[in-house]
């Protein structure tokens, strides 16, 4: 079966891809023109990553789910939803979804959800996994009604995802695998520099380690008073792929061949944000991969903003939202979680390097969802922002502030960067993707649920303000958690969260 379609790869295979991707202009206007029009969305959640960073992350598999988000859009009449995944996903977690979609029988919505899933487990992309399987792929075609009012949504896009989506005959709502690089740890801060946007000195495109050594002397010269760097995979993911270089007692008025001479042996000492992560792997990956060098931004009061763009099938670049990250890890540069909207103290300004950032990934064809992170230290009465890094995919602030865009029907509005419910008030939220105990092994996804009725923590419509759970799958394994808490403000945002921790932890009560 496999002869009919063009090899992956190949000149054949990309030209078909183009005249796929030539169609997403003309979609997005009859959509947005009728939401009734009939349409088909193929949700692939595949995460397309390198492995061996995946792995670092606890129940990765389970982050599938997270693009269950997606079923909100059940909510437009004739929309019909295919949803693969790896593994058959419960029941239950699949109607807790439905039964967030206020307004729309739950009979008419299931009725055009199509479920479909590999039986594979293996660690390997889901998109990949769906091309090895020529029957799959053929059930999912006859799940299309209209091809010309069907495109593919996934986590991110990949040279699998393009394959996926000419072999579906539908286009794929996403950036063009060959973009790929503009979102590399290189390739970000070469887009941040034709933005104009303050990003930290450095280096990219390195690959040995005798150019992380000349990269790091160089940020040493240009700062004597640098107490460390950092040093990343291009392809890192959450911070996890990120090290830190100590200088300790280094003179930082030696020359630049000197200091590099003394940095050189000093690298096996990296610390890493991964804890599994070793110099030998690390160094095998960044000859692979290539990274970063750069410098490690200081300051008393910091904080790490991030902005939620979009570039539309017609090339408009949209920012669609603003957050303050939560971070973790040894140094603080692993993504635990976040809450929306950032500060007010310096929203604004974080709309406004974002769009310039946004505006600069579309001249070069980018479309789809992506986030921009920043480092933000005070200055004075005033905050200085340095862009870190493009994600150029889906990202942990995707689904919390879709969840909250297709729960209350809202509206963002970038005059003040803050989102409105149809009732008039600002909506607020803390999300996170790790709350994870031993003690919440073991738990099914109706035992959640029951708990969660129970103690009234369900997101309530008329009140616009509760509890949405995801990665409700990895609970019983993992005993980890995805929690979405949408308040009238942030302090009402996170006692909803820290009430339902209390909650799960008396309930799980030795």
């Amino acid at each position: 079966m496999d002869n009919q379609w063009p090899v992956p790869g190949s000149p054949e295979e990309i030209i078909a891809f183009e005249r796929l991707q030539s169609r997403m202009g003309e979609l997005y206007r009859a959509l947005a023109g009728d939401r009734r029009t009939p349409q088909t969305v193929v949700v692939v959640p595949s995460l397309s990553m390198d492995p061996r960073e995946l792995q670092k992350v606890t129940g990765v598999w389970h982050y599938e789910e997270r693009m269950l988000v997606n079923l909100m859009l059940l909510r437009q009449p004739r929309t019909k939803v295919v949803y693969v995944t790896s593994q058959a996903i419960d029941p239950t977690v699949v109607d807790y979804y439905l039964a967030l979609l206020s307004g729309v029988p739950h009979a008419h919505a299931r009725a055009r959800l199509v479920l479909m899933h590999c039986g594979d487990s293996s660690p390997r992309p889901l998109s990949r996994k769906i091309l090895e399987r020529p029957r799959l792929l053929q059930r999912i075609r006859d799940e299309i009604d209209q091809p010309d009012m069907s495109h593919l949504v996934c986590f991110n896009s990949s040279v699998w995802e393009r394959s996926l989506a000419v072999r579906l005959g539908t286009p794929l709502h996403s950036v063009d695998p060959a973009l790929n690089h503009l979102g590399s740890k290189s390739g970000c801060r070469k887009v941040f520099r034709d933005a104009g946007v303050e990003f930290p000195f450095g280096f990219e495109d390195l690959t040995t380690p005798e150019e992380i050594a000349s990269a790091l002397a160089a940020i040493k010269r240009r700062d004597p008073e640098a107490r460390r760097a950092v040093v990343k995979l291009n392809e890192g993911f959450s911070g996890e792929g990120n090290a830190l270089f100590y200088y300790g007692d280094l003179d930082g008025s030696l020359s630049e061949r000197t200091l590099a001479d003394r940095i050189l042996p000093m690298l096996p000492g990296l610390k890493f944000e991964a804890p599994q992560e070793s110099w030998e792997s690390f160094s095998g990956k960044y000859a692979e991969m290539g990274g970063v060098a750069e410098s490690f931004v200081e300051g008393e009061d910091k904080r790490s903003p991030s902005a939620q763009c979009r570039v539309n099938a017609i090339h408009e670049a949209q920012i669609i939202s603003t957050h303050d990250q939560v971070l973790g890890g040894p140094s603080g540069q692993v993504f635990l979680g976040c809450t929306f909207p950032a500060s007010d103290e310096y929203r604004m300004a974080i709309q406004e390097s974002g769009l310039r950032v946004a505006q600069e990934l579309a001249k070069h064809g980018v479309i789809g969802r992506f986030g921009i992170d920043y480092v933000s230290v005070r200055e004075g009465d005033g905050w200085k922002h340095y862009a870190i890094e493009v994600n150029l995919r889906k990202g942990g602030t995707t689904h919390p502030f879709l969840t909250l865009k297709f729960l209350t029907a809202g509206t963002y509005i970038q005059e003040d960067g803050l989102f409105y419910a149809p009732s008039g008030k600002p909506k607020y939220y803390f999300a996170t993707d790790t709350v994870q105990s031993d003690r919440y092994r073991g738990l099914l996804p109706q035992d959640l649920v029951d708990i969660s009725v129970f103690h009234q923590l369900h997101f309530h419509g008329p009140s616009e303000r509760g509890v949405v759970f995801h990665l409700i799958g990895a609970l019983s394994e993992f005993g980890k958690l995805g929690i979405v808490a949408i308040g009238d403000n942030l302090q009402q945002a996170r006692f909803l969260y820290r009430h339902t921790l209390q909650v799960l932890d008396a309930e799980t009560a030795p």
